[in-house]
């Protein structure tokens, strides 16, 4: 047996891992939305065929997001990261063989098995690898890979597939070497901090350095979800994520048939949208944690905080009616930043008022209704559209215009007072 080193930072290599995986999970999400437009013709499916194609993916979503946490618990995070990885990757190439809509579908279905794996491994690698005092710069710093993902795929695609001679089926091939690479370095590599023959002794006893017994018994989901404020969790996820959905998923259709950027041209807009949202989701964050340092209540503060994200969506119901494409992407890009802003407040309501043994369960219950709302979303944007044609975008983008002030209205009333839960 080797000896280990006097001293280590083996977590931050660690990390390093969790932010690969996430920026390519995005990476191999946004594929599909930004191909949407261009696959169209080739394929040729309808708006509701499209529809149901992001429906199976928010659906298996859904599904899988419930029951991976407790197969990863069993199975352990080193062969937990690499079947998830592994699977999405396999599920995303297969999408280069489709030849229907309902082979896209079936690919998408698959890929949601994976990617449903990514967060609740990561977030029990976070806890094997990081005392707490560091656990929350980690998951800002892991997190960051959905954010880069997103930024990098409109200019990276496109860019791709037009070097291989616009032949759209690279646009799901080419991240597949990359995945292979990573799950054999994360299988060489990764290993528990008292097993890892490159972490010392003095970084195993930080890691564990304030760890602390947990208090009270296990808490099953019937009792949770009896509680108002798991349910004020549920309606802010079911009414805001599917917005972020229709972004992701109907954007480049939108600009592409309202504007008639081409491929080679939707690479800025869509980087644009997704930097300005990213910054505005900062900002947003910040502003809810500074109205609390300024004294105000818990209640008030982050009740303010999701205020002022529901103000930044409202002008979006304008975007239909523009004709200057630049507007449009403005709208849209302050009105993504105001749903980042509202899912930091969200995942920061869930430990306001829940002790943390009980943050995986709610965010589990809440990634589900989000995921259930992403579906319905689906069927209803691609019915409206296949019926009223481009014209239809003025429904969805009310929607999304409103939807956040109809959220916090139905939160303030299930939970009139913002405090923690002694369960």
């Amino acid at each position: 047996m080797k000896t280990k080193p006097l001293s280590s930072n083996i977590r931050w290599i660690i990390l390093s891992f969790l932010f690969l995986a996430t920026t390519l999970l995005y990476i191999d999400r946004s594929a599909l939305g930004i191909m949407a437009p261009f696959l169209q013709n080739d394929i040729g499916w309808n708006e509701q065929q499209y529809g149901n194609i992001n429906t199976a993916f928010m659906i298996g979503y859904a599904l899988f997001f419930l029951i991976m946490g407790s197969v990863v618990d069993k199975i352990g995070t080193k062969a937990g990261y690499a079947i998830s990885v592994g699977l999405w990757a396999i599920a995303q190439a297969s999408a280069a063989f489709a030849k229907t809509w309902i082979g896209f579908a079936l690919s998408r279905a698959g890929l949601s098995v994976g990617q449903s794996g990514n967060f609740p491994v990561a977030n029990k690698v976070l806890a094997e690898w990081f005392p707490k005092k560091e656990r929350a710069l980690a998951v800002g710093i892991f997190n960051g890979g959905a954010n880069v993902g997103t930024l990098i795929s409109p200019l990276a695609i496109p860019v791709i597939v037009a070097a291989f001679n616009d032949d759209w089926r690279v646009a799901f091939i080419w991240t597949l070497p990359i995945s292979i690479i990573w799950i054999t370095c994360w299988i060489l590599f990764y290993n528990k901090p008292e097993n890892h023959r490159f972490a010392s002794k003095s970084e195993y006893d930080y890691i564990n350095s304030d760890v602390a017994p947990e208090t009270g018994g296990k808490v099953s989901w019937g009792v949770l979800l009896k509680t108002r404020e798991v349910w004020a969790i549920c309606i802010g996820k079911f009414l805001a994520d599917p917005i972020w959905w229709f972004y992701l998923f109907w954007g480049a259709k939108f600009l592409n048939g309202k504007f008639g950027l081409n491929l080679k041209e939707i690479g800025i807009p869509f980087f644009t949208i997704y930097l300005i949202s990213w910054i505005g989701g900062i900002f947003l964050g910040w502003l809810s944690s500074k109205f609390l340092k300024m004294g105000w209540s818990l209640n008030k503060g982050r009740k303010m905080g999701f205020f002022f994200c529901a103000i930044f969506a409202l002008p979006v119901m304008f975007v239909p009616h523009t004709n200057n494409v630049w507007i449009a992407v403005a709208l849209i890009a302050v009105a993504a930043g105001g749903h980042c802003g509202w899912s930091a407040n969200i995942f920061s309501l869930m430990s306001d008022i829940f002790p943390k043994k009980l943050t995986a369960s709610v965010t589990g219950i809440g990634g589900f209704a989000g995921a259930v709302g992403g579906a319905l979303i689906a069927q209803l944007v691609g019915r409206v559209l296949q019926n009223l044609g481009t014209d239809g975008y003025v429904i969805p983008f009310f929607i999304a215009s409103v939807g956040y002030f109809i959220a916090l209205t139905i939160m303030h009333l299930l939970v009139p007072k913002i405090k923690p839960l002694n369960l």
